[in-house]
């Protein structure tokens, strides 16, 4: 796949206000793939959101667009990863660990409705060609490993465990994409209980 080159400009960087860093380069594209979309996002875009007047600052961290996209799915899916850690630490029960995991879902679209929509919403197989699967990333395969124990437990109705994924994660998934684009005028927090009470109501056992 082509990849979009960082190109050096001959003018000396100006320094910012403050010195630049990785992060502010990431967070910038951040937002701007979860506005824009990757393929709509250039490099000058970046740039400029940084508040760089060449592209040779964002290059000392990046050499394409495509490392950048890479980089923040890496980041995002660690600290998910990590999340997921500390809350089936904290919790036994199935249903008590979907439903943190609700939570911190809802927090972030309130919180950083970005890493959401790049997340769930911007298709990265498009344009990482190599990368993992959602589904089976180490934060996915935990989630579908609570989903299993819930099984084993009792908890949640004896399906396929990948259909009851898709039962639970399709109605918080919707949900947080009508209050993205929105449809849903309220804050995410507005519609949490409902979803929840659907998503569970779907793979719960009677």
């Amino acid at each position: 796949m082509e990849q979009e080159e960082l190109e050096l400009e001959p003018e000396k960087e100006s320094a910012p206000s403050k010195p630049l860093g990785q992060d502010d380069v990431l967070q910038a594209a951040l937002k701007l793939f979860a506005e824009k979309g990757y393929f709509n996002t250039s490099l000058i875009d970046i740039k400029d959101a940084v508040g760089l007047k060449t592209t040779s600052g964002v290059y000392q961290f990046f050499k394409t667009k495509q490392s950048i996209a890479e980089t923040l799915r890496e980041n995002i899916l660690d600290s998910l990863s990590i999340s997921i850690d500390d809350i089936r630490r904290r919790n036994r029960k199935a249903s008590e660990q979907l439903r943190e995991i609700v939570d911190l879902m809802f927090k972030l679209t309130d919180d950083a409705p970005e890493i959401i929509q790049f997340l769930l919403f911007v298709k990265a197989e498009d344009f990482l060609p190599d990368s993992t699967p959602l589904l089976e990333t180490a934060a996915f395969n935990k989630i579908k490993r609570i989903i299993q124990n819930g099984i084993k437990e009792d908890e949640i109705r004896s399906i396929d465990p990948i259909l009851a994924f898709g039962y639970f994660f399709g109605i918080i998934n919707q949900t947080l994409s009508l209050v993205l684009n929105g449809a849903l005028p309220k804050s995410a927090d507005s519609y949490q209980s409902q979803a929840w009470l659907a998503a569970w109501g779907c793979v719960a056992k009677k």
